[in-house]
C-alpha cells in the first residue's frame, strides 16, 4: 500500500444542483480510490435518493457524505485545498494542471497532511471568495473553444490523476499471462509448419527458401507465443495439411476413374 493511501484527498462539492451529478461524482471517486465526499449547501438538500441511483452501486462515498452549510466548515480540518475552475479570478494563486496538482497533493499526504479538491456548482462554478480559501487553482487543459465540463467529468479527471500517483501500471489481470513457450516447442512449430509448406509447394523458387524460412520464424518469434498458443497453431497447421490431403486424394480418385465409353 502506498504511503499516500493514508490521506487521499477528499472531494468537496460546493452548491451542487443535481442529485444525479452528485451520484456520478461519487461513482468516479470510487473508481479511483477516493471515498471522502463533502457537500456544501446542496440546492435540494441532503440526502437525495437520485444520487444513489446515479452512483450505480458506488454507495460508500454517498453513505458517508457530510453536508455543510458553509465552505469554511467543510474544509476546517484540511491542511491543503485546491480549487478547480476554468475561469480566471482576481486571486494570485499557483495555477496547476490536474497532474501537477495530484503530484503536489500526494507529496502533502506523505507528510501527513489532509488535502481536498474543491469543485463548484454546475451553474456558475466557484466564487472568488471560495477560491481565496484555497492554496492553488487547478485548471484542466481543455480546448478553449469549449471549456465547460460536467461536474462529474471534472471530478473524474482529477481523481484519475490522483490514482496515477498511487499506481500507474495496468491492472494485474491485464498484465499477467502465461509465460512464453520454451524454444523446443517453438522449434517444433517452425519445423511442422515448414514441412507442410514444403509439401504444399510454398517455397518457390527453391533458392529463396532460406530467407522465407527466416522471415516466418522471425514473425512467430516476435509474437512470444505461450504453450497453449503453440499447440493451437500446430493444430491449425495439422487441420490445413489434412485438408490439403483430402483435396489431393479427391483429385487422384478423379484422375483414376475411367471415362464413360472407355
Amino acid at each position: 500500500m502506498a504511503d499516500t493511501d493514508r490521506f487521499p484527498p477528499c472531494v468537496i462539492l460546493s452548491m451542487p444542483q443535481l442529485a444525479e451529478n452528485i451520484g456520478a461524482a461519487a461513482r468516479v471517486m470510487a473508481n479511483f480510490g477516493l471515498s471522502d465526499l463533502r457537500l456544501v449547501n446542496p440546492r435540494d438538500g441532503w440526502p437525495q435518493p437520485r444520487a444513489w441511483a446515479s452512483a450505480s452501486g458506488a454507495d460508500w462515498p454517498l453513505d458517508a457524505a457530510k453536508a455543510h452549510q458553509r465552505l469554511q466548515a467543510a474544509i476546517a480540518d484540511l491542511h491543503v485545498v485546491y480549487a478547480t475552475t476554468a475561469r480566471p479570478r482576481e486571486v494570485q494563486l499557483p495555477i496547476l494542471t490536474p497532474r501537477e496538482a495530484a503530484a503536489k497533493l500526494a507529496a502533502a499526504s506523505r507528510q501527513g497532511l489532509r488535502t481536498g479538491l474543491l469543485f463548484g456548482g454546475e451553474r456558475a462554478g466557484l466564487e472568488t471568495a471560495d477560491i481565496a480559501l484555497c492554496q492553488a487553482v487547478i485548471t484542466i487543459p481543455v480546448d478553449p473553444r469549449f471549456s465547460s465540463l460536467n461536474l462529474a467529468q471534472a471530478v473524474a479527471l482529477n481523481a484519475y490523476e490522483w490514482r496515477m500517483t498511487q499506481d500507474a501500471t495496468a491492472p494485474a489481470k491485464f498484465r499477467d499471462g502465461a509465460p512464453p513457450a520454451e524454444q523446443a516447442a517453438m522449434i517444433g512449430l517452425y519445423e511442422h509448419l515448414e514441412a507442410e509448406l514444403e509439401a504444399g509447394g510454398f517455397f518457390h523458387p527453391p533458392e529463396k527458401k532460406p530467407s522465407m524460412v527466416q522471415n516466418l520464424r522471425s514473425a512467430l518469434a516476435r509474437a512470444q507465443l505461450n504453450d497453449q498458443e503453440v499447440r493451437t497453431f500446430r493444430g491449425v497447421v495439422t487441420a490445413l495439411s489434412k485438408g490439403r490431403g483430402r483435396v489431393l486424394e479427391k483429385l487422384a480418385r478423379r484422375a483414376a476413374k475411367p471415362e464413360i465409353g472407355e
